[in-house]
C-alpha cells in the first residue's frame, strides 16, 4: 500500500532511532554517536555508529545502513509497510486502512482461510501426542533425547493410526474437504472418497518466517511401519517448497552471523536444542537457488553440516556450487566419526560441535579434496590430470586477488609450483573461456602489492567525501552553490541525494534519515546513508580543514568537467555544461572558501 511521504516522515520523526535501535541491541555513547558490534553481522570490535543528530545508522564492517525504518525491516526482515506499521503503533501514529480490489481480497481472503487449516491442524497433531495414543510418538522422541521444551517449540505432534479424526476436527472447525485437500492435508481415492495424507506419524509443522503453518513433514517410528520414512505436505498455493527452509522462523533472529545448512528435520531440532539456533534444513528436496536467496537475505556465511556418507557430500557438493554462484561464502563442518549433526552433538556434545565449526574447511578447498579422491596420484597421468582439474575450477574465480589467493592456497597444499598453478590456469582460462589471471609477475617478497583503488571508485569516494563534508557543515552549501549543482555527481543515486540535499539545506530543513526514505532498495538505502556516514580525514585546525575541503571540491568538480567532456561530442546539454564546468573550475582555484 502507498503511503503519502508526509505520514511516512510524521511516523520516522517520532521514532527516534537510538531509543528503537536499544530496544535491540546494547549501544555505548561515544563521542557525539551510539556505538556497537553490528546486529547484521558478526564481530567482535564494534563497528556499528548511530548517530541521533542525523537519525541514521552505518556498520562501517560490512556497509549496511539506513534510518530508522530501514533498521526494522533488515532486522524483523520485513516489509516496509510491516516496518512502518510497528514503528506507527509505537508512535501512536494511526495508518490508513487497506484498500484491495475484490479479486485481491479474494486471494487473501483464501490463502487466509488455508493457513487457518494448517493452524488448527498442527493444533489437532499437538494435542494428539499428549495424549494417551501419541505414547509411541512420545517414546520415539525420548529415544531422540527432545525435551519437552524443544517438542514445545517447534510444535511436534502426532497423526493417529485413524486418519479420519483429522478429517472429522477440521469439518468441526468449519472447513469443507476441497480446503482440506487444497491444503495438502487430505486427498481424493476413488474407493474412498477423501483421505487424509498423514497417520500413525511424528508430525512436524513447517513454518514461514512469520511463524504461519505452511506445510507438514511426518516421520514413521520404526522401521516396521509402513510407508516412506519422511512423507511432506505436496506444494500448494502456501507452500513452496524451493522458497522456504524448515526452522528458518527461529534461524533469521539468531544473530550468530551465520546460518548452518543440515539434511533434516531432526537435525535442526537437535542443534537448536544444544543452542545453535541458526541451524535451517531444505524441505525434502535438495538444496534451490530459492533457498539460498532466502538465506542471503541474513547472512553472507553458511556452513554446511550435511551428512558424511556419499549421498551427503554429493549434497554437499551441489549445494556449495549454489551457494557460490549467489554470492556467499560456505564452510564444511567435519561430521566424523558420526553420520550427522544429531548423532555427533549427542554422542560429543555442543562443545565439540563449536569446536568444528570453528575448524569448518573452506568450501573450495573441499570440493578439491573430494576432487581428489578421483584419481591416483601415484600415477603421473592421473596426477596431471588432476591438476587439470584443479585449474579449471579456479578460472571460475571472476576476482583476480580471490583467484591469486586461491591458487596460492592450492598449490601449497598439494605441493604445485605457485607459478606452474598459475600458468596452468591461465592456459585452461584460454581454452574454456575463463576468466585469465593477470600476466604480472609475484612480488619476489610474496607480499601482494597494495590494492589501489580504480579510477572510478575514486571518483564516487570523491563525491561521497564531499557529501559528508556538507552534512557535517551545511553552511558552507551557501558559499559553493555558484560552483557545484547535483549533475556533478555523476553517479545517478549520488546526484538524486544531492539535488534533495541542497532543496533541503535551502529551506533549512535537511535531514539525512529522511533522504534515506526516497530509496525502496535495501543497497541503495546503504549507498544513501553511505553519502552522509564517509570518514572525513581527521584534521585539527581551521586551515587544514579548509584546505581539504577545497581540495574535495576542486576534485569533484574536475571529475564531473572530465566527465562531461568524454560526453560532449555526442550529448548538447553535456556540452554546455562542460563550458560552465571550466568556468567554474577556473574560479574555484583562485576561491579560498571559509568555514566561518
Amino acid at each position: 500500500m502507498y503511503y503519502p511521504e508526509e505520514l511516512v516522515e510524521e511516523v520516522r520523526q517520532k521514532n527516534d532511532i537510538v531509543d528503537v535501535i536499544s530496544g535491540y541491541v546494547s549501544l555505548q555513547k561515544k563521542g557525539s554517536n551510539y556505538m556497537c558490534c553490528c546486529p547484521f553481522h558478526g564481530e567482535k570490535t564494534p563497528s556499528f555508529s548511530v548517530n541521533r543528530a542525523r537519525q541514521i545508522y552505518k556498520c562501517f564492517g560490512c556497509g549496511e545502513g539506513g534510518n530508522v525504518l530501514t533498521f526494522v525491516m533488515k532486522y524483523e526482515n520485513c516489509t516496509f509497510p510491516e516496518a512502518l506499521k510497528m514503528l506507527a503503533e509505537k508512535a501512536g501514529v494511526e495508518l490508513p486502512k487497506a484498500e484491495y480490489s475484490e479479486e485481491a481480497r479474494r486471494r487473501e481472503g483464501r490463502r487466509q482461510r488455508l493457513l487457518e487449516v494448517n493452524k488448527e491442524a498442527a493444533k489437532f497433531y499437538y494435542y494428539q501426542l499428549r495424549t494417551d495414543r501419541g505414547i509411541r510418538a512420545k517414546e520415539y522422541l525420548d529415544k531422540r533425547r527432545l525435551s519437552d521444551d524443544t517438542r514445545k517449540n517447534f510444535g511436534l505432534g502426532y497423526a493417529p493410526s485413524r486418519g479420519e479424526e483429522l478429517l472429522m476436527y477440521l469439518h468441526q472447525k468449519g472447513f469443507t474437504d476441497d480446503l482440506i485437500r487444497d491444503v495438502g492435508l487430505a486427498k481424493v481415492d476413488e474407493r474412498r472418497g477423501t483421505t487424509t495424507q498423514f497417520w500413525n506419524r511424528v508430525m512436524f509443522p513447517i513454518q514461514d518466517i512469520n511463524h504461519r503453518v505452511i506445510g507438514f513433514g511426518g516421520r514413521i517410528m520404526g522401521d516396521g511401519d509402513s510407508g516412506p520414512k519422511y512423507l511432506n505436505s505436496p506444494e500448494t498455493e502456501i507452500f513452496d517448497k524451493s522458497r522456504n527452509l524448515y526452522g528458518m522462523n527461529y534461524a533469521r533472529t539468531a544473530r550468530t552471523g551465520n546460518i548452518i545448512l543440515c539434511e533434516g528435520y531432526m537435525d535442526v531440532i537437535s542443534m537448536h536444542q544444544a543452542g545453535f539456533t541458526q541451524a535451517v534444513a531444505s524441505l525434502g528436496t535438495a538444496f534451490t537457488p530459492g533457498q539460498a536467496g532466502l538465506i542471503k537475505k541474513y547472512t553472507k556465511d553458511v556452513f554446511l553440516a550435511y551428512d558424511s556418507d556419499g549421498a551427503g557430500v554429493k549434497a554437499a557438493l551441489r549445494a556449495i556450487r549454489i551457494l557460490r554462484d549467489a554470492g556467499m561464502s560456505g564452510r564444511i563442518i567435519n561430521m566424523a566419526p558420526y553420520k550427522d549433526p544429531d548423532e555427533f552433538i549427542k554422542n560429543l556434545g555442543q562443545e565439540a560441535f563449536q569446536e568444528r565449526i570453528d575448524h569448518a574447511e573452506n568450501s573450495f578447498l573441499f570440493e578439491i579434496r573430494m576432487l581428489e579422491r578421483d584419481f591416483d596420484m601415484d600415477d603421473p597421468e592421473q596426477k596431471t590430470n588432476f591438476h587439470n582439474q584443479i585449474a579449471r575450477r579456479l578460472c571460475d574465480f571472476g576476482e583476480d586477488v580471490e583467484r591469486e589467493n586461491y591458487i596460492e592456497a592450492v598449490a601449497q597444499k598439494y605441493h604445485i609450483g605457485f607459478e606452474n598453478l598459475r600458468k596452468l590456469v591461465v592456459n585452461m582460462a584460454a581454452k574454456t573461456g575463463g576468466f585469465a589471471v593477470q600476466t604480472m609477475e609475484r612480488p619476489k617478497s610474496g607480499v601482494q602489492g597494495r590494492n589501489r583503488n580504480t579510477p572510478e571508485e575514486n571518483v564516487k569516494k570523491s563525491q561521497r567525501l564531499l557529501l559528508t563534508w556538507l552534512t557535517d557543515y551545511p553552511q558552507l552549501y551557501a558559499k559553493i552553490k555558484s560552483y557545484i549543482t547535483p549533475e556533478d555527481f555523476t553517479e545517478e543515486l549520488y546526484s538524486r541525494v544531492a539535488r534533495r540535499m541542497f532543496e533541503d539545506i535551502e529551506k533549512n530543513q535537511f535531514n539525512p534519515a529522511g533522504i534515506i526514505n526516497m530509496f525502496e532498495d535495501e543497497k541503495e538505502q546503504s549507498e544513501a546513508a553511505s553519502l552522509f556516514t564517509t570518514k572525513l580525514p581527521e584534521l585539527e585546525s581551521e586551515q587544514e580543514k579548509e584546505k581539504a575541503f577545497h581540495d574535495i571540491l576542486v576534485r569533484v568538480k574536475k571529475n564531473s568537467y572530465a566527465y562531461y567532456s568524454a560526453k560532449s561530442g555526442v550529448d548538447i546539454s553535456a556540452l554546455s555544461r562542460v563550458i560552465e564546468g571550466k568556468k567554474a573550475l577556473e574560479e574555484l582555484n583562485k576561491t579560498h572558501i571559509s568555514f566561518h
